[in-house]
């Protein structure tokens, strides 16, 4: 049996815009009187799912990471690197390019340390030069500092490299076929470094162009080839938001599978697996996801890359946490974060993709402190390894943004969370044209702070500039959601959501009912009764009615399902059961029932003291510094686990 190649890309993390729902937060005061008062928690937090150079100009030396470059040759090696640097010019590059790779690279680095970007992006640029580097994988890290160097200073160097790429393709299409698999393995590594470093749109055109060399021959190795393209072209396509293409890339790699099938040839499914369950949930359709981690989790074997392990653990818990299967997402999520650490370090990207990962989880599971450290921590990595201008750091920056403003919403204190919110932004149309679809959260998140900033302004003017400003981001996100997902899907149910809460800031009532009500009969048609999402709305529009159009019957009725759901799902000690004792509270002072205010009041102060009690742990990686479990027995753990939910089913 050929060997089923095991180079594979990894499952980059959800953009925060594809992300199902996250747990609530406490009221705070507000300008005209408390928050918690006048709106309630539903209607407080909103709902959250991501040139040329100048020739002959020596440059100002770029600026560093924040963390301290773990590249510290010998004092006579360096003294020799340097006069090689010194000496560089036209006459010298014939000879550095003869050293071996890891002192070429060393030369080339001494160049980003001295700001020499001109020289160093003419190296780059060059094809044969590129994938001679490369080959210093101890270095990756390293070369990532100066590729993104590259890209800030308006050096195009990733699109001139898939461009040389392509035609290379071009030029060898009637060469023989040991010619053909030589240039495949380049594109490979190629394009995984330019997927890795967030590229995604010139890693996909180095993939295609792989992929058409594959077809060139009709035959076994050819296939397994095209099989390892196709996940590798996936899971670009998948973090570009091309979804459509995406499923097309993921039925071409099953047919593949099936001729390998046909002539007695198994290839392992797990990367493939993983990305069509990231692709399955970055469109909301949480129950195939699920279904398909499972699958994927049963293609884990002895052998497997572990980057291949990781990812699929992590999309794995992405898929439980949004079925509500908390112990297994954590089981999964913590044992993902503790093999990224150990296999590849804690300032590697694939650390801080895990990171990312688990602050997802304790967002979800209401740990909201331990998740803005554990974002945090994420976004220090990622900007230590990319720098600025990244897409993978806009998607950090993000996250954060959304999980401080939670945190941070019973203080008002929203700085930091719109610092972060606005520095998603503005990488992401720096890199990427304006209607992509990841601006949609981001815009998003920077709308719901932007409300809440408006809310506690005592300037009429200023207040109504920002919800005008909130409104404007608020219908950009709900555009690109419709064009993307359509009319009937989660994410656009949540953008009607947020509008309603923005209209009721705005004190446009019944426009506010009729957003909180589509986003009910959408949620409920796709997620059920009892989703977590479906309550969010349910007492959203419960606040509304409650506080601004005095329907305090129905608003009783809708708390009583919230709280329900809530208790069902969370707990006692759910944090977002506070907001609905207190419309509650709210609700029967104004209809006199005051023995039901003497009741809610004992309720809030028993929830008051659970929540004293609940998340001891101080330090949420030091929870996942240690795995008491084998990866085998965790994978082992969840299989078993899941078929004893199929029999009790």
């Amino acid at each position: 049996m050929i060997p089923f190649p095991t180079l594979f890309p990894s499952i980059i993390p959800t953009p925060s815009a594809l992300q199902p729902p996250l747990p609530s937060r406490p009221p705070r005061a507000g300008r005209r009187e408390p928050r918690g008062l006048r709106r309630g928690r539903w209607s407080g937090r909103g709902e959250q799912a991501g040139g040329r150079w100048v020739g002959g100009r020596r440059l100002r030396t770029p600026k560093m990471a924040a963390v301290e470059l773990e590249w510290v040759p010998e004092t006579l090696y360096n003294t020799a690197i340097s006069a090689v640097v010194d000496s560089y010019g036209r006459a010298r590059r014939r000879d550095i390019r003869s050293l071996p790779e890891n002192i070429q690279f060393d030369v080339y680095y001494k160049l980003y340390q001295q700001g020499r970007l001109c020289q160093l992006g003419s190296e780059f640029c060059e094809l044969e030069v590129f994938a001679k580097v490369l080959r210093a994988l101890d270095k990756r890290h390293l070369l990532h500092h100066c590729f993104q160097a590259l890209m800030d200073h308006g050096v195009k160097v990733a699109s001139v490299l898939a461009y040389s790429f392509s035609r290379r393709c071009s030029y060898i299409a009637e060469s023989d076929s040991a010619v053909k698999e030589k240039a495949i393995q380049i594109g490979f590594v190629l394009g995984g470094f330019l997927s890795d470093a967030g590229w995604y749109s010139d890693a996909e055109k180095v993939f295609l162009s792989c992929l058409q060399l594959c077809t060139l021959h009709d035959e076994i190795l050819h296939w397994f080839r095209a099989v390892e393209c196709c996940v590798r072209l996936l899971h670009v396509r998948n973090g570009n938001c091309k979804y459509h293409l995406g499923e097309e890339t993921f039925k071409l790699a099953q047919s593949y599978m099936d001729k390998l099938a046909k002539h007695g040839q198994q290839a392992n499914k797990a990367a493939l697996y993983g990305e069509l369950c990231a692709l399955l949930f970055a469109k909301s359709h949480y129950d195939e996801a699920y279904k398909w981690c499972i699958e994927a989790m049963k293609e884990i074997t002895v052998g497997l890359p572990v980057k291949v392990v990781v990812d699929v653990l992590r999309q794995a818990s992405k898929a439980c946490v949004v079925k509500r299967e908390f112990k297994k997402a954590e089981q999964l999520i913590k044992h993902a974060v503790y093999l990224a650490r150990e296999h590849f370090g804690a300032k590697h990207p694939k650390y801080s993709d895990t990171l990312l990962d688990y602050g997802f989880y304790l967002l979800n599971v209401d740990n909201i402190c331990q998740s803005v450290a554990i974002y945090q921590t994420a976004l220090d990595i990622r900007q230590s390894v990319f720098g600025g201008k990244n897409i993978h750091v806009a998607t950090a920056h993000e996250d954060l943004a959304y999980s401080s403003y939670v945190h941070q919403y019973s203080s008002g204190k929203f700085d930091n969370a719109l610092f972060h919110a606005e520095r998603a932004i503005g990488i992401i149309t720096h890199i990427l044209p304006e209607d992509h679809l990841l601006l949609a959260s981001s815009k998003r998140v920077k709308a719901l702070i932007l409300e809440e900033i408006a809310i506690d302004c005592h300037n009429k003017e200023t207040e109504q500039r920002l919800l005008q400003e909130a409104h404007d981001l608020h219908l950009s996100s709900l555009q690109l959601a419709k064009k993307a997902f359509g009319e009937f899907n989660v994410q656009t149910a949540k953008h009607y959501g947020n509008l309603g809460r923005l209209y009721q800031s705005m004190r446009k009532f019944k426009e506010a009912e009729e957003m909180h009500i589509k986003a009910i009969q959408i949620k409920e048609q796709l997620l059920g009764q009892e989703d977590y999402e479906v309550a969010l709305s349910v007492g959203h529009l419960a606040s509304l009615y409650n506080y601004d159009m005095n329907q305090y019957e129905n608003a009783e009725k809708l708390y009583l399902r919230s709280i329900a759901i809530g208790k069902k799902l969370f707990g006692e000690g759910y944090s977002g059961l506070e907001y609905d004792y207190r419309g509650l509270i709210k609700l029967y002072n104004s209809i006199g029932n005051y023995e039901k205010v003497f009741e809610y009041h004992n309720i809030l102060a028993n929830w008051n003291r659970l929540r004293d009690r609940q998340f001891s742990v101080t330090d949420a990686l030091e929870d996942v510094s240690t795995s008491p479990q084998s990866t085998e027995e965790v994978v082992q753990s969840f299989l078993m686990s899941q078929n004893i939910d199929g029999q009790s089913s």
